[in-house]
């Protein structure tokens, strides 16, 4: 193809507060449609906006978190324009001076997506689509949001992937949203144009609308630019447009001429004031962030010895890291730690929210006992993993779970007379070991663990029984 894609992105995040930008409605979603609106939401004659202070404060973390410098003051503005879902007619939000500016995400190749601006601003209502008519959802106006606005710096659809999905969970992890994309909590307009490799001016931009799924996202992203290669090689213009993605078809269509800054008639809002963040208050707004997702896996891997595919299941969610965290802090094995709580407290969980969730009958502190017990060579593996099943069930603790019998180390005396019957007991495996078979000598070992009850220990059994056999 002689032509190269450029991608933009406007993602507009909803922000975890209780309630509404300017009022005091609930911001629960699922509500029974038109139940969560008042005067101030819906912009009835003589009701006035008060800014929700902790929305401003989860921006402002949004904008640290993603490099941006965060201005002391920003001012909110009326976006105009008429649509079912805006009941007001206009948006409060920020234009001349939002409340972040500049910024980066970095990809894992080391390419830096530079972010052009963050903005609050408050959402619209939802349409919800019949066969012969629309009704409208108002409960959603109102509710707080960001928009994060990256210049044009995408190249591949991967980039676009790994940009969104790296940003849902950087948002998530700080607290910030729960970037639901399925309930609409994050949702992504999509600028596409496509230009002449090795040129520098960009080609004509189309907006795709309120992308709420990275799968669809990609589709859209690669059908319009297929459309749009196809238009100029027949020498056709590209139309700026603003787009819907239809999923049934796999295709674009077009919604309506896109808009330009001027068609929204933009003035300072003028029953707000400006919005003021002193230096202090973004230093104590820093200091509430935590341990970021990328600094976590770094460290796990050269502090802990995790690999980085352990590293980024436990960051995942960031619950599962403070728990990890915490038994990391008590135990004498962080790496054998992380391998029980991918491996079988995981399992307990099939959806999203369960791991989000993470709920355990097992505390850090009761983990990381058995993670001791058994970096003492009090208990063997398999006697770890069979009571850590138990204690996910009883919600024990290992020392409820586990007798004194159980911790007994096996005497050097009762090794070697277990060591002495497996040679007697195994005489065709013992004339393998002579013969050159060293494997054999793993048949041997393993009638002394059974017999042991998996007390002895395997290396221990191992230089024994070769003695003997000697």
């Amino acid at each position: 193809m002689k032509y190269e894609l450029t991608v933009g992105l406007e993602t507009h995040i909803e922000l975890s507060t209780k309630s509404k930008m300017f009022c005091s409605c609930s911001t629960a979603f699922a509500g029974a449609p038109n139940t969560q609106c008042c005067p101030v939401c819906l912009g009835l004659p003589g009701s006035l906006p008060v800014m929700n202070r902790y929305a401003v404060e989860l921006a402002v973390m949004a904008g640290l978190a993603l490099n941006c410098k965060v201005a002391n003051t920003s001012y909110m503005d009326r976006k105009n324009y008429s649509y079912p879902d805006l009941p007001k007619a206009y948006q409060i939000s920020q234009y001349d001076v939002p409340l972040c500016i500049g910024g980066y995400l970095e990809l894992q190749s080391g390419k830096k997506i530079r972010i052009t601006r963050i903005h609050i601003e408050e959402d619209a209502g939802k349409l919800v689509h019949k066969e012969k008519e629309t009704l409208i959802d108002y409960n959603r106006c109102g509710v707080p949001l960001i928009e994060i606005v990256t210049e044009p710096d995408f190249c591949t659809v991967d980039e676009v992937r790994e940009y969104v999905e790296t940003l849902q969970h950087l948002m998530r992890y700080i607290g910030v949203s729960d970037c639901r994309m399925q309930e609409g909590s994050m949702r992504c307009d999509v600028n596409v144009s496509v230009r002449l490799k090795g040129t520098d001016a960009l080609g004509t931009r189309t907006e795709i609308k309120n992308m709420n799924s990275v799968a669809n996202m990609v589709r859209a992203i690669e059908y319009e630019y297929t459309r749009q290669c196809e238009l100029l090689e027949k020498e056709q213009s590209v139309t700026q447009d603003t787009l819907r993605y239809v999923e049934e078809t796999g295709k674009t269509s077009p919604m309506r001429s896109k808009e330009d800054a001027r068609d929204y008639r933009f003035f300072r809002e003028p029953d707000l004031l400006s919005v003021s963040v002193s230096d202090e208050e973004i230093k104590a707004i820093k200091d509430k962030i935590p341990e970021l997702p990328k600094d976590k896996i770094k460290r796990y891997i050269q502090t802990f010895g995790l690999t980085e595919a352990d590293a980024n299941h436990l960051i995942k969610y960031r619950r599962i890291s403070e728990y990890f965290d915490e038994v990391a802090r008590l135990s004498k094995s962080p790496k054998t730690g992380a391998k029980f709580i991918i491996g079988q407290m995981f399992s307990l969980f099939s959806t999203e929210a369960q791991k989000e969730a993470f709920a355990v009958r097992v505390t850090p502190e009761s983990l990381a006992t058995l993670v001791n017990l058994l970096a003492d060579g009090k208990i063997n593996s398999n006697l770890a993993k069979t009571t850590l099943e138990q204690m996910l069930i009883t919600g024990k603790s290992a020392d409820e779970l586990l007798s004194a019998e159980d911790m007994a180390a096996l005497s050097e005396a009762d090794l070697d007379s277990l060591c002495k019957r497996a040679v007697e007991s195994n005489t065709g495996a013992v004339a393998d070991y002579k013969g050159g078979k060293e494997k054999a000598i793993m048949a041997l070992v393993g009638f002394v663990m059974r017999e042991s009850r998996g007390k002895a220990n395997p290396e221990s059994a191992k230089e024994k029984l070769k003695e003997i056999i000697k």
